[in-house]
């Protein structure tokens, strides 16, 4: 796909990698294509790795579209420390200890959490509160008030269990804050738990398979770039449109 620079239309996933916020992919995915029209569809925190989707040029007007759709993760929880982000990031708030579970005890609480149900979002979200994100207000140290929101999980798998730690799987709802679902399921066991690691595998139609990572987004050829592009008519075969 040999392409002009006012020519670039289109989605790129990229595999991000942890330690970077999603603007800092998308800073770097206009030096390198030099394009200023870009945006990311989902937010992915510094702590998570996996797929990020990047809307190019005229693809910026179908972002809300493809940020709707579900979502696929894998994860893992460790048992027995709260933070204050709900994630590894955040500092510890309060440890419990962590007694032998089965695998069918925390199953059960697991099974809590399929089909419709409602979280409070994190402090630490882009939810705003008379407009302004939540996340700066509790950096200043604040908490306020949240609306509950219907989220819903399709389908999730337990993995590895190796007590603290437990590995997930889980197809989710736009909208769905898994160190939430990290966080409840800690609380239901009755010793907290907190999001040691997170990576998303799919989004819609999207998955990894077809991503270039940040590396190569930082430092591989324009041309290589542009290719590994998904054209806005295959993201229209793709969604079914």
């Amino acid at each position: 796909m040999i392409v002009s620079k006012d020519s670039v239309d289109g989605v790129l996933l990229v595999d991000k990698g942890s330690g970077m916020t999603s603007h800092d992919v998308v800073a770097v995915a206009r030096r390198s294509l030099g394009i200023k029209k870009i945006g990311h569809c989902g937010t992915l925190d510094p702590m998570a790795t996996g797929l990020l989707i990047l809307v190019i040029g005229k693809a910026t007007k179908i972002q809300d579209l493809i940020m709707s759709e579900d979502k696929e993760y894998v994860g893992t929880l460790t048992l027995g420390v709260s933070t204050a982000t709900q994630d590894r990031e955040g500092e510890e708030i309060e440890t419990k200890p962590v007694r032998d579970f089965s695998s069918e005890e925390i199953g059960d609480v697991f099974e809590k959490y399929r089909g419709d149900f409602y979280q409070i979002p994190p402090m630490v979200s882009a939810i705003k509160k008379d407009g302004v994100p939540l996340y700066k207000l509790a950096r200043k140290g604040k908490t306020v008030e949240r609306e509950p929101r219907l989220v819903h999980v399709y389908h999730y798998e337990l993995g590895k269990i190796a007590l603290p730690e437990v590995d997930f799987r889980v197809v989710c709802s736009k909208g769905f804050y898994v160190r939430t679902y990290a966080h409840d399921i800690g609380q239901d066991l009755g010793c907290g738990a907190h999001l040691s690691a997170l990576r998303r595998t799919k989004s819609g139609k999207f998955d990894l398979e077809r991503s270039i990572t940040f590396d190569q987004l930082k430092h591989g050829p324009r041309e290589e770039i542009v290719e590994a592009m998904i054209s806005l008519p295959e993201v229209s075969r793709l969604r079914g449109a």
